[in-house]
């Protein structure tokens, strides 16, 4: 983590986000916020947080993308889940007082606001509107869970590959010419479809023969997001 060189945003500016949690806390709630949190810097391989400490606090992304994962036996990661802006992570955590059970580390230069844990507790207790956005926040994680455990369990690597491109597509967007606006390894694309990296490499040149997408370093372009779908068997 870096000191802190750029504005600190307010919480006013977040709340006005129709995605943002804090679009349900009141002027007062918001001062509150403003005046107790945190604003932190970090550059690609930071860690956040690690898995099995205490946290005394969650994270609201403001700039940038963060990968959140855990780590198996053997000290392979798998990743669960990438925040990018307006998302919040360790929030279940500090909720259940438990210690971390993920890792969370930066990709992409973030900015963050730190948000102590009895800032949230005592706005899941006093605001029911932000104690409803936040249990349908967690039923989406969970719904997301529960569908990547039904693809490690049916779906070849292949399937699961092009059904993450499409996610990503959908989720991160392109740049201004057409390559996806997340940059990965390919190590970090074996860690998220559950596989070896070599596995990954093989399969993505495949699909670049098969004209499915473009590939520049590390940049992915997806051309043809229909036959990545058929492929994936999200159409059935």
């Amino acid at each position: 983590m870096k000191q802190s060189d750029a504005p600190i945003p307010l919480c006013e500016s977040c709340s006005f986000e129709s995605s943002s949690l804090f679009k349900t806390l009141t002027k007062d709630e918001i001062d509150i916020v403003n005046y107790e949190k945190d604003f932190r810097q970090y550059k690609r391989g930071d860690v956040l947080y690690q898995e099995g400490n205490r946290i005394n606090g969650f994270f609201c992304v403001n700039k940038g993308i963060i990968k959140v994962f855990k780590t198996g036996f053997d000290g392979k990661e798998q990743i669960i889940r990438f925040a990018k802006r307006g998302d919040i992570i360790a929030y279940r955590s500090v909720i259940t007082n438990e210690l971390a059970c993920t890792t969370a580390e930066v990709i992409e230069e973030t900015h963050v606001c730190f948000i102590p844990s009895d800032i949230l507790l005592k706005l899941v207790k006093t605001n029911p509107s932000f104690s409803f956005e936040l249990m349908l926040l967690t039923c989406h994680e969970l719904e997301e869970a529960n569908s990547y455990i039904t693809d490690i369990a049916q779906k070849t690597v292949r399937e699961r590959l092009a059904e993450v491109l499409i996610h990503l597509y959908d989720e991160f967007g392109t740049d201004e010419n057409g390559f996806l606006n997340i940059s990965l390894t390919r190590e970090e694309l074996a860690n998220i479809v559950g596989t070896a990296t070599e596995s990954v490499i093989r399969l993505l040149s495949e699909f670049k023969s098969d004209k499915y997408i473009e590939l520049q370093g590390r940049k992915i372009k997806v051309k043809d997001t229909r036959g990545l779908e058929k492929l994936s068997n999200i159409l059935g």
